[in-house]
């Protein structure tokens, strides 16, 4: 009988050979229908770069979020609908994804200027969490704080690859979920977070 380790690193190789940020085919993750999708230079201020997709996907609007549990910083056991009464911006990403490492500091810059409006949480989805924060500090991200999921319950859960971003409502309803990496300053962002509203 196969021990818990090995059975995480297998999900965990299985994930990392999939690709970080490459989309899922059918059956996985639903494609954008293109009444959905908001144009390119709408997402992000510049072209993006190879891996950045930042597709909008709003086909599990109104969906309840998972239960699913992540660590808080302290090691609390948390769930999202711990974070209920405003809105909540959930970024899966990992410390191994170049795309996701790309995108923090201005997922970090986001969570700045949104102070306390938004609740944005960064969970990590690395096998050893203790690398986590380290990781979070050597970067000087003022407002990620790093929550973990050791265990990747969040992202085999959403059945998404690294990095996606999904925003909930003050309710934990989902409303939209953008797949890869994306500038998250680029002034079309305060408009996808209102759609929380």
């Amino acid at each position: 009988m196969a021990s818990r380790s090995a059975i995480v690193c297998l999900l965990g190789l299985a994930l990392a050979a999939s690709g970080c940020d490459r989309q899922r085919a059918a059956g996985g993750q639903a494609t954008v229908a293109a009444d959905n999708a908001i144009a390119p230079d709408e997402m992000i201020a510049s072209k993006p770069a190879p891996g950045e997709s930042g597709k909008v996907d709003r086909t599990q609007r109104g969906e309840r979020a998972i239960d699913a549990a992540f660590y808080t910083p302290a090691g609390e056991r948390v769930k999202l609908e711990d974070f209920r009464g405003k809105p909540v911006l959930l970024n899966l990403w990992a410390t191994w994804c170049a795309p996701c490492v790309k995108e923090l500091p201005s997922l970090d810059a986001l969570a700045t200027q949104l102070g306390d409006r938004v609740q944005v949480l960064a969970v990590s989805q690395d096998m050893q969490p203790e690398k986590v924060a380290p990781f979070v500090a050597a970067r000087r991200l003022h407002r990620i704080a790093p929550y973990t999921d050791a265990d990747m319950r969040l992202s085999l859960g959403y059945r998404v690859n690294l990095p996606t971003t999904i925003l909930f409502d003050a309710k934990g309803r989902e409303v939209w979920r953008v797949s890869g990496a994306m500038d998250w300053t680029a002034p079309a962002t305060r408009k996808l977070l209102d759609e929380a509203s």
